[in-house]
């Protein structure tokens, strides 16, 4: 399914979880693995300066500097990378976004893995502006395949590949994110897990709809699922349909929780828009934030489609 997986990294320990990610999908699938690394530019215009990503520091690009991160890269993964034969190391100048999308679109790759912060302070508030801003932003709002963000250690990862959780608003996006669930399942005799939470607030001061609405909608939601969903399925037979109530990103937390879920995936984002212009969807930043295992953000059909 994965014959091509590109991994963006700062090189740094920040993207250790990631990493682990990477190259356990590596491994299971047999697929050619690209670690790539961009050197950020110190601003517009031509600069001799780039940008070290595990430091933040200016330094001076060179061939020799380049040669040196690359080494730096082998010593980082030098476990990772024994015995991997498809395996290679790169590092270029340039916007980081720019380049983590150039090379998917050379190379076709069918999976993007990025850590979800880049540097060890950036937690709190800023941590959440680090996920939901700038290079993970770009790359997620226009990449052609799915995009796995990493943001706290993998107890199982996909190694032990179980239990996939897909979590719909019903919108267009999320046909795509079904399609990548439901392929990926398939493929790896997963159990997928169809989920969709209501939310049962309204208006401004938050009242609670009546029971009698709430079952209602949980009842249409489920009829939705087996219409948009299941019917799509051709016989496959491992999968489970929950309806819950409450805060959507808290309930697809609890709910993968609960199911061991080894990962999420999740539409890019709600809106019926160009998804070149959609931006990461509120529910999709707060689940990377908090989520333990990976979360796919899926914006476009394009390489989903093809598999």
């Amino acid at each position: 399914m994965f014959k091509k997986i590109l991994f963006a990294t700062t090189a740094s320990p920040t993207c250790d979880n990631a990493a682990k990610v990477a190259f356990d999908l590596e491994i299971k699938w047999d697929a050619k693995l690209y670690v790539f690394h961009v050197f950020g530019l110190t601003g517009y215009g031509y600069s001799p300066f780039v940008t070290d990503a595990r430091t933040g520091e200016d330094v001076r690009e060179s061939e020799d500097y380049r040669a040196w991160v690359i080494e730096e890269m082998k010593n980082t993964y030098a476990n990772q990378l024994e015995g991997g034969e498809n395996i290679l190391l790169e590092a270029t100048v340039g916007l980081p976004h720019t380049e983590i999308l150039r090379k998917a679109r050379q190379e076709k790759v069918d999976l993007i893995i990025m850590g979800a912060h880049t540097r060890e302070e950036d937690v709190g508030v800023t941590r959440f502006r680090s996920v939901v801003g700038s290079t993970m932003q770009k790359v997620a709002q226009a990449a052609r395949c799915p995009v796995v963000i990493i943001s706290r250690p993998c107890t199982t990862c996909w190694r032990l590949f179980s239990n996939i959780v897909f979590g719909t608003d019903f919108s267009k996006a999320a046909d795509s994110a079904f399609l990548f669930a439901y392929k990926l399942a398939t493929e790896v005799g997963a159990n997928l897990h169809l989920f969709h939470a209501i939310d049962i607030h309204f208006g401004d001061t938050g009242q609670t709809q009546r029971q009698e609405v709430i079952e209602e909608r949980v009842k249409e939601a489920r009829e939705r699922i087996e219409n948009r969903y299941v019917s799509q399925m051709d016989g496959f037979d491992k999968y489970e349909i929950e309806i819950w109530e409450g805060v959507p990103y808290v309930e697809i937390l609890k709910f993968a929780r609960e199911k061991d879920g080894d990962l999420i995936v999740l539409a890019h984002h709600t809106k019926e828009i160009d998804p070149e212009k959609a931006l990461l969807g509120s529910t999709v930043e707060q689940v990377v934030l908090r989520a333990t295992q990976p979360v796919a953000s899926v914006n476009r059909p394009d390489r989903v489609a093809e598999w």
